[in-house]
């Protein structure tokens, strides 16, 4: 369990689409945390990579072998 301190305006638009659509804050709130969570960890580990790059413990990845390692094409 987490508990969050919102901005009123995000309150209010979450209490709005809750009432409207008749689902949960906690629905609304978990499903915008999985969207963007792996886009937060993305950035994350692109920084770091981009510190031991510069400091020489590791090489540079080029886009393509990036994206073959995560299953594209």
């Amino acid at each position: 369990m987490i508990a969050i301190r919102l901005p009123k305006e995000i309150e209010l638009r979450l209490n709005t689409l809750a009432t409207s659509t008749g689902r949960t804050k906690s629905y609304y709130v978990r499903e915008a945390l999985l969207k963007h969570l792996s886009n937060i960890e993305n950035i994350y580990m692109a920084e770091k990579h981009r510190q031991t790059t510069r400091a020489g413990s590791a090489r540079p990845v080029t886009l393509k072998p990036a994206v073959k390692r995560r299953g594209g094409k």
